[in-house]
Order: structure tokens, then sequence, then C-alpha cells
């Protein structure tokens, strides 16, 4: 598995190494300037989604319990002996840090190998309405994930063709980042546990959801691709339910 997805990125690293009684009429028309200017500067930098596809935090109890299952009964039994999560989450990792780059790049044209078309296609208009400065926010460094689960694992029958039974899996992955993380454990700062939750940190905290699918049809197997990618800052989550 490891191996699968670092073939697939490997070529892609050689192109750059690199969310929850009115004032007096005079006091509103004071006061209304300054949330104009901070919704202002909140649409400047915060993440539009990037595709159709809900955000998803944090990881289900229900769904680790069947995600389990899934691997020992049906993936490795039936799909991939070989199959370890830990080494998948390792390749997915690397995967996220090259995709993240591309797509600060605007440069998706190189992702064919890893990205599939059509999600390709629906990130395309997105990537490149972004400013400057949302873009910037969407390259992650693989020493700056903090927490990494699979939330769901999926099996994936196509019976469309009568005569051979497609299969895939499907793996949707979710990455918390933090930036600065990794010059923070350089200079040996205590890095806090509840750091999402704190204020001095809301804006560095970043959540990627990438869902990841193969297909294991006899005879037609391929590597694993990225068709769903969203990067999002649960601050701005937060900020859109108010």
């Amino acid at each position: 598995m490891q191996q699968t997805l670092r073939r697939c990125v490997s070529p892609l690293l050689r192109l750059n190494p690199s969310y929850y009684a009115s004032p007096p009429t005079v006091a509103r028309r004071c006061l209304s300037a300054l949330p104009q200017e901070e919704n202002k500067n909140k649409n400047q930098t915060a993440l539009p989604r990037l595709m159709d596809f809900p955000e998803v935090i944090w990881p289900s109890a229900l769904n680790t319990i069947k995600n389990w299952i899934t691997i020992q009964f049906i993936i490795r039994p039936y799909f991939d002996s070989e199959f370890q999560l830990k080494d998948f989450i390792y390749g997915a990792k690397e995967a996220l840090q090259v995709v993240s780059s591309r797509l600060m790049g605007g440069e998706l044209d190189s992702l064919q190998n890893l990205v599939s078309s059509e999600a390709i296609n629906e990130l395309k208009p997105v990537i490149q309405k972004l400013s400057m400065t949302q873009r910037r926010q969407l390259e992650i460094k693989q020493s700056d994930i903090y927490l990494s689960f699979p939330y769901q694992v999926g099996i994936i029958f196509d019976e469309a063709n009568d005569k051979l039974q497609k299969r895939f899996v499907e793996i949707t992955m979710v990455f918390h980042v933090m930036r600065g993380l990794s010059e923070m454990r350089e200079r040996g700062d205590e890095i806090p546990w509840n750091m999402g939750t704190m204020p001095e940190y809301q804006d560095k905290v970043f959540i990627c959801n990438y869902r990841f699918i193969k297909e294991f049809t006899t005879g037609q197997q391929s590597d694993w691709t990225i068709n769903m990618a969203n990067h999002f800052r649960a601050i701005d989550l937060i900020n859109e339910s108010k």
C-alpha cells in the first residue's frame, strides 16, 4: 500500500520537492463599519469549499468499528492480503503534501496520475478564483500534521457489466494540521493538547478531508487515486454559523 502511494507520488515530488437586543440606531451606524471590515478580512482569508462534500472533523465511533471489520474481514481476505492501515496513512500523508502544493500553485494538470480527472475538473474553477492569500493556506507540510485517521472505509461493487463485477475500496481520510508545528517542535516549544480551541492558534489550524479510491477488479487493479479533496479551518465553519 505505502509503496503503491509512493509510486504515484514520487514523480510529483520531483516537480516540487518543496469549520460553529439591538443597539440604538446611532450606535448601530457607528458600529456597522467594524463588522463590515471584519467580514471583509474573513472573506479574504476563509477558504471556500473546494469540492461538494460535507466537512468531516472528528472520527465516528460506529465508523471506526465498521472500518476495522471491513479491513480485517473483507479487504485483507478478499482484496489485498498485505493491506496495512498504518502504511496507507503514511502514504496518504505524502499524497496530501504533494497535492496541496500543486493546488497552491494552480498546477492541477500535473496531478493526473494521483487525482481523478473528475476531481480535477471540479477543483480547477474554484482554485482559479482564490486569492494568493487563500492559495498559500492550501499548502500542507507533512510534518505539520498532528492528527490523522480514516473516517470511513467502504467497498463499492459496480455491476453495470453483467460479465464482470467491478470492485473498489474507498477510504476517506481526515488530517488535522497546524501551520508552524514542525518549527515549534524544533525549538522545543510546549505544544498544548487543546491548541485547536485556543484563539492564538485558531487561524493556524486546518482540517483536510481527502478520499482515496482503488480498483480491485480481477485483472484490472489500479493505484490509489484521490477523488475528493477539501481544506478548511474549524474557525471558518463556526463563523459561517453565526
